[in-house]
């Protein structure tokens, strides 16, 4: 991939596509919640380094928190994803990893 804005590009689309927040049994794909960006932003450097673990993965949805209800109330994004969409990141990341 030419430069890692591009990339991060690519990977925030794939992120964007792939991978949803669940409220109230809704399905909200990260490119309509305008998170894949920003998620992509915080993984590219992990994924340029080497290998990224699940623990990693863990930690950045952790430490992103999500207002609700026009911020009354804070939620890690780790507890916004449901187990599928979290098996659907660790796929995209892998897969971004092995064409990097």
């Amino acid at each position: 991939m030419a430069n890692s804005s591009e990339s991060i590009e690519k990977l925030a689309g794939a992120i964007g596509e792939n991978v949803y927040i669940d409220v109230a049994k809704w399905h909200l794909y990260l490119n309509d919640a305008h998170l894949s960006t920003p998620l992509a932003e915080q993984f590219y450097p992990l994924l340029s380094q080497g290998s990224i673990s699940e623990e990693q993965v863990s930690e950045v949805l952790k430490g992103i928190s999500i207002k609700l209800g026009g911020g009354k109330r804070e939620v890690p994004l780790s507890d916004l994803l449901p187990m599928q969409s979290q098996v659907h990141l660790m796929d995209v990341l892998e897969e971004f990893q092995r064409n990097l």
